[in-house]
């Protein structure tokens, strides 16, 4: 199918009604020829395809939690055609081979766009730095050692020196792990619950760590995660001092706080983890005022064996490609903390823009990744209808507004319901 027609689409800028043209995989302002697939959009909001700068795919290694096929195929119902998978496979993705057989797998079965990030150090360790070159020209698009924080400020210092030689962003897990030994936030919840708390200042110590070393350089840097609101706060004054730093946050920290962990629930358990509603509504104020550049998934997919035990040793993280934006639209764009230009751009323009990808736009001539919502009629996430090998989502049974109804990749049809 070369040429498609999209008809009666409301602009998620203008709010006007639009048709787009896509022929050969590229956005253009007519077709050369009669459409060879009319799609009739009435009702339903256009946007570019959503970025997402942060989650696991797990394979290699790991494909008993998710693999590239299930991951994409997930990642394509939630509107998203590209997605940056983090290097915690098995092997790491710490060299030019691990990086190619990705993409590979990614071409013959992938549903959306895969960007891979590389280990920043080998195997992940901390203790030397990885072959970034090699990778660059195998396809990464930045460095992290993901879940880690990079070890050791001497490290960090050389990574950002070596990474800025090749012009690979760094992206950096911002967690001392010599005080993070919990299994939810500290504070008087976790004391009730009889949990051993990861106090806010793990977090804190960590951002205000890599934003002095980058400050010092005078190199960009880039938080992930970011969840308390004074950690918050460090950026935002960077920021005003002229510091080269971008973070992003996820759904779950401007929609859930620590009192989701009540009853033990493992769907409520990720690193960083909840926060306050002080810290939440920070997370929102970050958005808002640009602190925070980007909306992430960080899509953590685990075994039902993994999350279906005791809290403290349940494992961290959940899936979240196919409740993203719902979650943004229904917390934030409806509330009016954000407005739907202001959402969609932390959710394309702004990752893209931070790695280079050249996504998120719907310029003419440029790849016709395109993603079509209904942000009219709302909907209950259930557990059918996930197309993620795992569960482990705490918005099932909740109802949100934003459904994807279609999503394009490269001109790919790649996720319909208006079938």
């Amino acid at each position: 199918m070369n040429r498609i027609e999209i008809r009666n689409a409301k602009h998620y800028q203008t709010g006007e009604v639009v048709s787009l043209y896509i022929e050969n995989g590229v956005l253009k302002d007519q077709l050369s020829g009669e459409a060879d697939k009319v799609i009739d959009a009435t009702g339903l909001t256009v946007m570019p395809g959503l970025v997402d700068m942060h989650c696991h795919l797990r394979e290699p290694g790991f494909e008993y939690r998710e693999d590239i096929k299930t991951g994409t195929a997930s990642a394509a119902k939630g509107g998203f055609t590209s997605v940056c998978c983090m290097p915690n496979t098995k092997p790491v993705c710490d060299n030019a081979a691990v990086v190619e057989g990705i993409l590979r797998k990614a071409e013959l079965v992938g549903s959306c766009n895969v960007f891979p990030i590389g280990a920043a150090s080998k195997g992940l360790e901390g203790k030397e730095i990885a072959e970034m070159g090699l990778m660059k020209e195998a396809g990464i698009v930045a460095v992290s050692d993901d879940g880690k924080p990079i070890a050791t400020s001497n490290l960090l210092k050389k990574v950002l020196e070596y990474a800025s030689d090749f012009d690979i962003p760094v992206l950096n897990h911002c967690e001392d792990l010599s005080i993070a030994e919990g299994a939810m936030n500290e504070g008087a919840i976790s004391t009730s619950l009889g949990l051993r708390g990861i106090p806010a200042i793990a977090e804190e110590i960590m951002i205000s760590r890599d934003v002095q070393t980058a400050e010092y350089l005078d190199m960009p840097i880039h938080i992930c995660h970011v969840s308390t609101a004074r950690g918050i706060d460090i950026i935002r004054q960077a920021k005003k001092r002229g510091v080269k730093v971008t973070c992003e946050t996820c759904p779950h920290y401007f929609s859930l706080t620590e009192e989701a962990c009540v009853n033990y629930d493992t769907n409520y358990k990720m690193n960083p983890p909840l926060r306050t509603e002080k810290d939440r509504m920070a997370v929102i104020e970050g958005l808002k005022d640009g602190t925070i550049d980007c909306i992430v998934t960080d899509h953590a997919p685990h075994h039902i064996d993994e999350k279906d035990i005791e809290f403290s040793l349940a494992n961290n993280g959940i899936i979240g490609f196919e409740t993203a934006l719902a979650v943004g639209y229904t917390y934030l764009v409806k509330p009016g903390y954000l407005t739907l230009p202001e959402l969609v751009e932390k959710m394309t323009v702004n990752p893209s823009k931070i790695l280079k990808l050249g996504r998120g736009t719907l310029d003419q001539g440029m790849p016709a990744d395109v993603t079509l919502a209904d942000l009219n009629t709302s909907f209950v996430y259930t557990k059918e209808e996930i197309l993620s090998k795992a569960t482990n989502s705490p918005y099932i049974g909740e109802t949100l507004d934003g459904r994807v109804k279609l999503t394009i990749v490269g001109g790919r049809i790649t996720y319909d319901e208006l079938c």
